[in-house]
């Protein structure tokens, strides 16, 4: 599918890099890996990723940790009701000394941005931040400002405190590429974490001082770039949008997925397949970023949220039933 494959080599590279770099990120976060290799696969595709799960279950550290491998810079935001749309991108001051008026850059001026319990904040803040999820820009009194890339939102959401939240619009979790599901630790990941966590270190501060930096946000867009090049055959492109497609009409679904469903699976698909160190996608790497890149596309009918089904048991059913190529 792609006019300009990357070259051999590069891709090589490509992967030895991405494999220094989840290694890096589990020098810091105990266990978790399924959720790290979304995090990095969502990076590598240049895509946002929200992450649904209860607090304290590392997302900080996660962001810290993966900014440090490549030397990037980590913003935190935590989403609350008074949160005003300046607060996120920024606002114009005036300067006393200078006689003008100069624009004071938000923190969403950063590699990594995680806007924790972003359904906490108003539909106008959440707005804010839709534009520089979409055009990697920010405008502040009517002055574009680009943002340095490679630019990530990683927004997280609790799954079960409700109240007080305010509903993600369903433009709003379309820009998302991944919606990524963390879930609490095994008894020996736990057990390592707090033995880790308490010993020789005094208060709650997170510590990433192990994780070592391995390439520079330049390299990271490079990255990003051998990913999108990747060989994508017709039938494993006619795969993905076969499953797309299917959530439209599938017994339970009430909402399906649109096309940018289908452009964020493929998109995830050919990161997963350079992090299983290939140059080209496979059927398995569609049907392994298929829940999270369709999850949040699709609504259950009220009828099977009563009975406790969720967007991932339609999204199993339905990938058992549609046929995979072989190639």
């Amino acid at each position: 599918m792609s006019s300009t494959p990357a070259k051999p080599d590069l891709v090589q590279q490509a992967i030895q890099a991405v494999r220094v770099l989840e290694a890096e990120v589990a020098r810091a976060v105990i266990g978790q890996q399924r959720v790290v290799s979304q995090v990095l696969a969502a990076l590598l595709a240049a895509g946002h990723v929200l992450i649904e799960g209860v607090p304290g279950l590392g997302k900080t550290l996660l962001v810290q940790a993966l900014a440090r491998t490549f030397d990037g810079r980590a913003g935190r935001i935590q989403f609350t009701p008074d949160l005003m749309p300046a607060d996120v991108t920024g606002h114009t001051l005036y300067d006393q000394a200078a006689q003008r008026f100069v624009a004071r850059r938000g923190p969403v001026f950063t590699h990594l941005l995680l806007a924790d319990e972003i359904n906490r904040a108003p539909a106008k803040t959440q707005a804010a931040l839709l534009e520089v999820m979409q055009e990697a820009q920010v405008t502040i009194e009517g002055e574009a400002h680009a943002l340095e890339l490679p630019f990530m939102v990683l927004a997280t959401q609790n799954p079960i405190e409700q109240e007080g939240t305010y509903p993600l619009p369903e433009a709003e979790l379309d820009r998302f590429l991944l919606k990524i599901r963390m879930e609490y630790p095994t008894l020996a990941e736990e057990s390592e974490m707090v033995r880790r966590v308490t010993r020789d270190q005094v208060g709650d501060r997170l510590n990433v001082s192990a994780v070592n930096t391995v390439i520079k946000p330049a390299a990271v867009v490079s990255l990003q770039r051998i990913v999108a090049s990747l060989r994508l055959d017709e039938q494993v492109l006619d795969y993905a949008i076969r499953i797309v497609r299917a959530t439209r009409s599938w017994h339970g679904v009430a909402a399906g997925a649109g096309p940018r469903g289908g452009i964020a699976l493929v998109r995830s698909a050919r990161a997963a397949a350079l992090m299983a160190g290939r140059d080209y996608v496979t059927p398995d790497d569609v049907k392994q970023m298929a829940l999270p890149a369709l999850r949040h596309r699709i609504t259950p009918t009220p009828e099977l949220q009563i009975e406790g089904q969720d967007s991932d048991a339609l999204l199993g059913a339905l990938l058992e039933k549609i046929e995979a190529p072989r190639i």
